[in-house]
């Protein structure tokens, strides 16, 4: 039990805490903007649809890929994927910002920019375009939040649980209200970078070490 307050334990509850508040802030802005081009009556419908789908995603990328991370090399090849997804949160985190407000705008169903519409800055597209975005981006954001979590718990079991827990539990209870914080704080969701592009480097380390002996062993 006193293990779980050790230096390293709490570390990486903090860790998992920030990612999680990150990815599932960015998740729920993307899942606004693919529905922000619908019509008033199907936005909402879109909006659940994705919600439902990225917990969904969320449960089942955690159950297989702590097993994959111990196949030699996917380690590495995880760590490189959340590099990707550090620049592309960098990329976003430097741009201009309408375009989340749009996001937001759709998920609250509210004129937060008082121009008179909701998310009315957006091109408009059918369910099936939207509901084709939302999968997309589900899919590739569920499995980069399950990695940054799993890369971030290490060795703790317990705090695997706890990380993959609060990623379903936001993304399903409070993902417009971080949307909203993410946006009005910003220096929380490049805190949040920082983290993950830490955790990245720290799986690139830790699979090139593994990769190397495993050749080396061979």
């Amino acid at each position: 039990m006193s293990e779980l307050f050790s230096a390293d334990v709490l570390s990486a509850f903090l860790q998992v805490i920030m990612i999680d508040l990150v990815l599932a802030g960015d998740n729920a802005i993307v899942i606004g903007l693919a529905a922000a081009g619908l019509p008033k009556e199907q936005r909402a419908k879109a909006i659940l649809m994705g919600i439902i789908a990225a917990t969904v995603l969320r449960i089942g990328f955690a159950a297989v890929t702590t097993q994959l991370l111990q196949i030699v090399g996917l380690l590495l090849a995880g760590g490189i994927l959340l590099l990707w997804v550090c620049w592309k949160m960098w990329r976003e985190l430097r741009a201009n910002h309408n375009h989340e407000l749009e996001g937001e705008e759709a998920l609250e169903n509210r004129d937060l920019n008082a121009d008179g519409t909701v998310a009315g800055g957006v091109p408009r597209k059918s369910f099936a375009q939207a509901a084709w975005q939302i999968v997309i981006a589900d899919v590739s954001m569920s499995l980069d939040n399950v990695l940054a979590v799993a890369g971030a718990a290490r060795d703790h079991p317990v705090v695997l649980v706890f990380g993959l827990g609060l990623s379903i539990a936001l993304m399903g209870v409070a993902a417009s209200f971080i949307a909203r914080l993410l946006n009005k704080h910003r220096w929380i969701a490049y805190v949040g970078l920082l983290i993950i592009l830490y955790v990245a480097l720290e799986m690139i380390y830790r699979g090139g070490n593994e990769v190397f002996g495993y050749i080396n062993g061979a």
